[in-house]
């Protein structure tokens, strides 16, 4: 299996090398060979090749069968030309690779349950969300787009729009999720609003006709907001377009009690896929061995599964951090008191003692 992986800026650098470190004892554990090669995104390509996404990287990417990635970004690129910020980067990659979903767990392990925000009987009734967020069209993407002045003042816009295929898709994967799941699809949409959202909604409850075992429901995206701080238990998959589910996927995140838990998937058809923690580069802590790779550990995890079909690989990951959780190791952004302050390589050496 060939895995370019993409570190990136801040402390991408530090939490990849420790989950490249648990991808190694995976490999020798159950006789699976891993080829990796690196390559530039981001600000540190900026530095190095003046663009945030090299066309070799794109090829290394290409040339794989997964791609890990760090993060990208940080202040030291935040007054450039906003055409070559090093979000782009991220942007640009998954356009290139065709990855038009984005499969995002939120999930609240138990041994975090005090870091939650949300009020204790909420969470008694449990939170696990898994968000599938299109990825490739709607709002970022869409054309006619402008940023300038009319009529002698400052004046931008920008275009929602999507297809019938790419509806048809995202929906697809979110029905396919729920199967392994509890085999719910919550579609979100502003459908009394806009007109891409009705069409979004007709689109999904189309494409449900081949899912008749799916029990499948509508929300609004304002109040699919509210509902999940209100009672996220309710929700099993959560299905939207691209601007929607950027925001509801952090929302989903940040009631869990820390985004650096959390990893994420972007998927295409038959392309390589992108596996990435969902935080982001953190430089103000970057280079300290402060940082937590659990995230990260976890997105491998999420590689090993949904990439190259080794769950039995991924399984044993994700028991050895809820072993670690469990054993009371804690990075500083889930730090609880009684838990024994770990850095982010002590973190990591916690995981593969538990493997």
């Amino acid at each position: 299996m060939k895995i370019c992986v993409l570190p990136g800026d801040g402390i991408g650098p530090e939490i990849v090398t420790q989950a490249l470190r648990v991808l190694d004892k995976v490999g020798g554990k159950f006789g699976r060979t891993f080829e990796t090669t690196e390559a530039l995104i981001g600000g540190c390509a900026i530095d190095a090749e003046g663009v945030p996404l090299p066309a070799e990287t794109v090829a290394k990417c290409r040339n794989s069968d997964a791609v890990l990635l760090g993060a990208v970004g940080g202040p030291k690129w935040d007054t450039i030309d906003p055409a070559i910020r090093p979000e782009k980067g991220l942007l640009g990659i998954r356009k290139e690779l065709g990855l038009f979903a984005n499969v995002r767990p939120a999930k609240l392990f138990k041994q975090l349950a005090d870091a939650c925000y949300l009020r204790p009987d909420i969470v008694a009734r449990g939170l696990d969300v898994m968000v599938v967020r299109e990825l490739t069209g709607g709002i970022y993407f869409g054309e006619p787009r402008f940023d300038g002045e009319k009529d002698g003042e400052r004046f931008g816009f920008n275009t929602m729009t999507y297809f019938e295929h790419e509806i048809r898709r995202i929906a697809k994967v979110a029905f396919e999720a729920a199967r392994k799941r509890s085999g719910k699809v919550c579609s979100v949409d502003k459908a009394n609003v806009l007109d891409v959202s009705r069409v979004w909604r007709e689109i999904v409850i189309d494409e449900h006709k081949n899912y008749p075992d799916i029990e499948l429901s509508h929300l609004y995206v304002d109040n699919a907001a509210m509902q999940l701080v209100r009672d996220p238990s309710q929700f099993d998959v959560v299905v939207t377009g691209n601007l929607f589910g950027d925001i509801l996927s952090d929302e989903a995140a940040a009631i869990t009690g820390s985004i650096g838990m959390l990893p994420s998937a972007s998927l295409g058809a038959g392309n390589p896929g992108l596996f990435e923690p969902i935080h982001g580069s953190a430089p103000d802590i970057a280079g300290k061995d402060l940082a937590n790779p659990l995230a990260t550990i976890l997105s491998v995890s999420m590689m090993l599964r949904h990439a190259f079909d080794m769950a039995e690989e991924a399984d044993c990951v994700e028991q050895a951090v809820e072993k670690t959780l469990e054993q009371g190791y804690r990075t500083g952004d889930i730090m609880q008191e009684g838990g024994k302050p770990v850095g982010c390589t002590a973190m990591a050496d916690a995981v593969l003692a538990n493997m």
